[in-house]
């Protein structure tokens, strides 16, 4: 057994399989992603070359630049909406002495559903009529809202359904890291005088920053591909107002048969998401030091 262990081609082996299925779903479909953006293709005839034809129609596209706007407002609602509120409850949740579990698993179960049974069941909560904001809003002597079919909304309640999804499954990372600080230096600041809000803010948020900036970059990396919650719920509308670059993708180039237009979107929503993870990891994630307890 030993001697089989320390045989290379052992690891190989094992490794082959995994290999396989990563060329064939990934490293192939974005080579020929990046070679057929570049080409006039129906899917069925033929691929054309015709240069930068396709990110030339892409950049002259005002519907493309309002997806590209959307994905930036659901990097910033992540980054600064949800990210403390995360922080926020995880606190909470951490000093909470009696059926922590149960919190724990209430706020993960969102996490865990499917996002078309999230995305109906916030659609009878935003139902005009029988909606349960709406029925609040009309208790309280206020007009209701169009949640979904009103412009200046319907963005704003795809961001708050997709964060109330996604929230519980960042707590319970931030919460691990929270109690796994050990309990002494907590005992020490208490021994000091320090009040619980200069206990958080000074030491425990801190110590765990290398987590938060883990729960950053994968909300913006959420943000970048996020569309199944969008077409469940209004599939861009009402008049593409809250489209993203990936329904974009599936609205102007599967659907409409311009595969070669779709992977040209899709290869911008590449780099695009390659420049932001690279600029966040130069100016934030790297100032972020590791943190030994």
């Amino acid at each position: 057994m030993n001697k089989t262990l320390r045989n290379p081609w052992t690891y190989v082996l094992f490794l082959l399989p995994l290999l396989v299925l990563y060329i064939m779903f990934f490293v192939y479909p974005m080579i020929s992603a990046f070679t057929t953006g570049f080409m006039k293709w129906n899917g069925l005839t033929e691929p054309h070359f015709n240069g930068l034809t396709n990110f030339k129609h892409a950049f002259n596209d005002d519907k493309f630049w309002q997806s590209v706007f959307n994905n930036g407002k659901f990097i910033l609602f992540s980054v600064f909406v949800q990210v403390p509120i995360i922080i926020f409850f995880s606190l909470l949740i951490s000093n909470v002495k009696k059926l922590r579990g149960l919190y724990k698993t209430a706020v993960f179960v969102p996490s865990v559903m499917s996002t078309a049974v999230i995305g109906i069941l916030w659609s009878f909560i935003y139902e005009p009529d029988i909606g349960l904001f709406n029925l609040i809003l009309t208790r309280i002597g206020l007009q209701p809202v169009m949640w979904l079919s009103d412009s200046h909304w319907a963005m704003f309640s795809i961001l708050l359904t997709n964060a109330w999804q996604w929230t519980g499954f960042y707590i319970v990372m931030v919460l691990a890291a929270i109690l796994s600080i050990p309990r002494e230096i907590d005992e020490a600041a208490i021994v000091d005088g320090a009040s619980a809000f200069k206990r958080a803010t000074k030491i425990t948020v801190p110590l765990i920053m290398p987590v938060i900036s883990v729960v950053i970059m994968l909300s913006i990396a959420g943000a970048m591909k996020a569309a199944d919650i969008i077409i469940v719920m209004t599939d861009g509308g009402p008049g593409g107002i809250t489209d993203v670059m990936a329904t974009y993708l599936i609205k102007y180039g599967i659907t409409n048969a311009k595969y070669g237009y779709g992977n040209s979107i899709g290869v911008l929503i590449f780099l695009f998401s390659l420049i932001l993870t690279a600029l966040y990891q130069v100016l934030f994630a790297r100032r972020v030091e590791r943190v030994e307890y």
